[in-house]
């Protein structure tokens, strides 16, 4: 038996199928186009199925359902909020995807799709009570209590990003100030470097920097850019202490481009976590994801 997962993202269409195991057997991206029609998404989103299904000649009776996860809020079929997608909010995607498929159809927020794959096939598989935090654009989030998603009430739950580090700091998009995410994502970093380069005309950031290179530069013994990756490093610590008090997983699943940068990041994050968290010698595991990209492909799969 199969599986499709949908990876609905404000940019991409990702579509893989995926056995029982988890691993993708054929995988499509596509373009969203994100200000057209919701029907023409759901259009475009339902001929990838059937590429993907006629290339790997899989029939569609041998496939049990198909998962979408989005990036925003969803209840009942039904997409309350799309990120970067506004047609989409408020509307059943199950009605319209029934037009093309006669199978079930689970839906579910992207960041809890990553972190039901990481939990089921990856990281923090055999964890029952785990975190995934992704470090992108943003500071994604899902939270698995007791071997489920926890989604809270009206599944408004897991935003991790948005909860406040510095008193009246910096300007949030959600409207608030000192939003974690402004702070700890891949973009504050490279703004910090940013900031950091402008004031430090020597330094070696005074280039076009994305994460990976900010941490290339720190380790040629540029002061300025080791300089901003501690300052990183604290703050990402800060946000995840505060889930560790609050929450006490077993786990913590980093991943998001910056969880490349494994070791080098995650061992002084862990000092940092036991420096400051509540009570100490908590055996919270603090790991890089193992599933990559694939993660929200995968997690819609296996909502079933």
């Amino acid at each position: 038996m199969y599986y499709i997962g949908i990876d609905l993202g404000g940019t991409n269409i990702a579509t893989g199928l995926v056995n029982k195991t988890g691993e993708i057997i054929l995988k499509k991206s596509i373009p969203t186009r994100p200000k057209r029609k919701p029907e023409l998404i759901i259009k475009d989103m339902a001929t990838n199925c059937i590429e993907i299904l006629n290339e790997s000649n899989i029939s569609l009776p041998q496939v049990k359902s198909i998962g979408i996860g989005i990036p925003g809020r969803c209840q009942n079929k039904t997409i309350l909020h799309a990120c970067n997608i506004e047609s989409l909010d408020n509307f059943n995607i199950e009605n319209e995807l029934k037009k093309y498929f006669d199978l079930p159809i689970y839906l579910e927020n992207d960041a809890n799709c990553a972190a039901f794959a990481e939990y089921l096939f990856g990281a923090s598989k055999d964890y029952k009570n785990s975190i995934m935090v992704t470090l992108g654009t943003g500071i994604g989030g899902g939270i698995i209590i007791d071997g489920k998603i926890y989604k809270g009430f009206q599944a408004g739950a897991g935003e991790i990003g948005h909860h406040v580090i510095i008193s009246n700091g910096e300007k949030c998009n959600c409207g608030r100030n000192g939003c974690w995410e402004t702070y700890a994502s891949a973009t504050a970093l490279i703004n910090q470097a940013n900031i950091a380069a402008k004031k430090n005309p020597n330094s070696k950031l005074n280039t076009e920097l994305n994460a990976q290179k900010i941490f290339e530069i720190a380790d040629t013994n540029d002061k300025t850019a080791q300089d901003v990756i501690n300052n990183y490093i604290f703050y990402l610590a800060e946000g995840l202490t505060n889930l560790i008090n609050i929450l006490h997983p077993e786990i913590i699943v980093i991943g998001g481009g910056i969880s490349a940068q494994g070791e080098k990041l995650l061992t002084p994050v862990r000092k940092q976590i036991q420096k400051n968290v509540y009570i100490k010698n908590l055996d919270t595991k603090i790991v890089q994801a193992k599933l990559s990209n694939d993660a929200g492909i995968v997690g819609a799969a296996i909502l079933f």
